[in-house]
Order: structure tokens, then sequence, then C-alpha cells
């Protein structure tokens, strides 16, 4: 049975979860309600989001974001709103807010779980009358702007704490979109990572044309803490070094700091079980150093000096690894310049 795939943005659906949001992204675009996108930071959000305009009748008029973590209450309430001469200290002019620059188009309104309580209860007024009120007078403008909220946490968690109104969280939720993070669909990772290698490498005359086997398998070992956004960052380094060895000990380095933390912890694991999964994660790594250190070493001709600067580490740190993985005896016959 052939593969499917299906490309949105950033966004790569070769996994039955991402090619279920894709079909709900669609099919949403064009209907004009709320829609609320939940899922860990770096994951997309916000490319679903001008998708969701983009391809909505509202194309023709202005998409804006505002980051409701990036600004205190005020400012905040300022931003969305607007605000006549005057209302407060600084204000030297009438401003129109996010809301009526929106006119007729798409607000995104981003970690809507960070807004603050206050600002909640008169955001979910103007949703219900379709009007805002500037700071300083108490006229209302009417408004024609369809919502998106996106969040990171978990809003049914923070209605239980009472850090979110139920009322604002039923009218921002008339369809939800849940983006599973990339390490619940790793059949993404390549093909994300061929793209942004692709697009990165056009700009920068020492990227490869393609990535090699050793860091394939890295980048799918890989957690991706940072979603689809650190995978990007990656591949934009890899296409700035032209050379993917330093990278692969970075995210083996990483990899094992997190088994770190997670064997540091007191824990049932105590067992022959929780022996066996750190052994076997130790193990992976040191397979995958091992495979990146004699690549580079091959890349240059054994010359260890060289490997140990493509490679981010110091000489003697190099030759210790080399012990460690047992390439010692393999070096006794090249150059140790």
């Amino acid at each position: 049975m052939p593969r499917m795939t299906s490309v949105l943005g950033d966004v790569t659906a070769e996994s039955p979860a991402m090619r279920r949001v894709l079909s709900m992204v669609e099919r949403v675009a064009d209907c004009n309600v709320p829609v609320l996108i939940t899922g860990e930071s770096g994951v997309g959000k916000t490319v679903l989001a001008r998708h969701i305009h983009g391809t909505s009748s509202r194309r023709s008029r202005p998409f804006l974001k505002v980051d409701c973590a990036a600004l205190r209450a005020e400012p905040l309430e300022a931003e969305l709103f607007g605000h006549e001469r005057g209302a407060f200290p600084g204000a030297d002019a009438t401003r129109m807010g996010k809301f009526e620059f929106a006119h007729g188009g798409t607000l995104m309104l981003d970690e809507i779980g960070e807004m603050p309580a206050v600002l909640q209860a008169k955001l979910r007024q103007v949703l219900e009358d379709r009007a805002v009120t500037r700071l300083g007078t108490n006229a209302a403008v009417p408004i024609n702007v369809r919502v998106i909220s996106a969040t990171s946490r978990h809003l049914h968690e923070s209605m239980r704490a009472g850090e979110f109104r139920p009322d604002l969280y039923y009218r921002i939720q008339v369809v939800e979109i849940h983006v599973p993070p990339l390490r619940e669909r790793r059949a993404e990772i390549l093909p994300l990572a061929d793209r942004f290698l692709a697009t990165h490498a056009t700009r920068s005359p020492r990227g490869p044309r393609g990535i090699g086997e050793a860091m394939r398998r890295a980048l799918l070992s890989y957690d991706w803490p940072g979603n689809v956004r650190e995978l990007q960052n990656v591949m934009r380094r890899v296409a700035i070094l032209g050379d993917d060895a330093a990278i692969r000990l970075e995210l083996l380095d990483a990899e094992a700091r997190a088994v770190g933390r997670l064997g540091s912890r007191p824990a049932v694991a105590d067992g022959p079980a929780a022996a066996s999964l750190r052994q076997v994660s130790k193990r992976a790594a040191q397979a995958a150093e091992r495979d990146a250190i004699e690549r580079t070493l091959a890349t240059w001709r054994w010359n260890r000096r060289r490997a140990a600067r493509e490679l981010g580490v110091s000489y003697k740190t190099l030759l210790n690894k080399m012990r460690d993985c047992g390439l010692s005896a393999l070096s006794s016959n090249h150059s140790a310049m």
C-alpha cells in the first residue's frame, strides 16, 4: 500500500494523527467559527492558523497575531482593544487595537492560556458582543473578526485551578485541533529535515546536498523537546556548517543529559527493568557517538586534530572518546597529526 503524505507549510503528515489534523484544518477553514489549536511549543500552531486564514474567504483581509504571554495586563489590553488619547500616561494619540486592525480578517491569540485573568472577562464580552471599546472611552466599535486561539497549556487544568474562565474557554473552543508533538509522529522527522535542509542549503554555499545515514539515525532517535521549530534550527546549522558530525554529537549529548535526568530521579525505577533500560540507552548513545567520531576521522584521513575541530571538542577529549569507543587501536596505522 503506498504511503500517504500531506504537506502544509512546515507541517508534513506521514502519520494518521497528522493527516487527521490537516483534514480538520481544511474542513474548518471556511466555516468562520472560532478555532482553538493546542499542542506543545514549536509543533506548528501558527502555521496551521495562517493556513486556515489563507484558505478562507477572509484571505484578502489581515491576519494578525498577538502573543498573550509577552505582555503584562495593561499593555496587552491596549494592544488588543486600542486606546484614546490621554487614556493613560504615555497615550499621546488615539490608537486602534488589533481587533480593529484585523476587521474582516483573522486575529490569532497565541498562548491564550497565559492571558491575565483581568482581561479574560473583557475578551469574552468582546467575542459575545462583536464590538470593542477602546481604553478611555465608552463608545463601542463593531468588529468582524475571526478568532483563532492557540495554547501549549492544558486549559482544563487551568480551569480547575481557577486560572482560566470556563465561559471564555467555551467561546474560543467551538472547534479544537490538537497537534501532537514531533516525538509522537517520527515518520515526519526525515521528510521535514530534508525540506528544511533544502531550503537553508540554498542560502549557504557549504550546505550539504543530503543527510547521511548516521545523521538520519540521530535525528530519529532524538526526542525533539522543541518540536518542529528545534528541528528547523538544527537543519539550519547543518546547512551553515556544511557537515553534520558536530551536530550529531550535540544531539547525542542532549539525549544523554535527558537520560541522566530521568535516571537520577528517585523512583520505583530501581529494579532490573529500569537498569536494563538505562543500559540500552547508554549503549545506543555510545554506538551513535562512535559512528560520528569514526566517520569524521575517515573524512579527514584520521587527522585527529582536524577531526576534533570539526566535532567541536578538544584534541584531548577526542582521544579520550576514541579510547572509550575502542577506536584507539584502529588509529595506530593512521597519522596522529
